[in-house]
């Protein structure tokens, strides 16, 4: 049952939004995942580890994620071809060497970023203030791995904005 009552053209939209943010979450912990995997170079040890502490943390956000969306009545993604149509990230690459794991994993935080708050826009004009703060917490988490990759990678400060926004 939601836990609030919606219009459904409002709900339809939220839950779609909310339903991409998910997808997107699950595709990047799938990468960050990869990441952990498949990477080589200098900084191994170090990379290795925090790629894998990212795809913890981001399949707990998943979780949290899909939770919303079934108190919100809808139903989330049930299988991984319904998470990649609803996912707007691209593919992984074939890059192992570790910067170029930073330096993608860097664009697809900024991406989910701008995603996640163009989201809580979405939620707070549906009167719903708890998924926009559970999105606003996601926004959070997204520019602070992001700034913290753009360390990594020699680079100063990140922002949402980012590439292309």
């Amino acid at each position: 049952m939601p836990t609030k009552e919606l219009s459904s053209t409002l709900s339809s939209t939220l839950s779609s939004t909310l339903t991409t943010v998910l997808a997107d979450t699950y595709a990047l912990a799938v990468k960050t995942h990869g990441a952990h995997w498949n990477v080589v170079g200098a900084g191994f040890f170090e990379l290795h580890e925090r790629f894998g502490e990212q795809y913890e943390e981001l399949f707990e956000a998943a979780d949290e994620i899909a939770e919303r969306l079934r108190a919100l009545g809808a139903a989330a993604p049930a299988d991984i071809r319904s998470l990649a149509t609803a996912a707007t990230l691209p593919a992984a690459s074939d890059a192992h060497d570790g910067m170029a794991l930073v330096t993608a994993l860097l664009d697809d935080h900024r991406s989910l970023s701008r995603t996640a708050a163009a989201a809580v826009k979405v939620a707070q004009a549906a009167g719903d203030e708890a998924t926009a703060d559970l999105l606003i917490g996601r926004v959070h988490a997204h520019d602070k791995t992001a700034w913290m990759l753009a360390a990594t990678a020699g680079g100063g400060a990140s922002s949402r904005k980012g590439k292309g926004g």
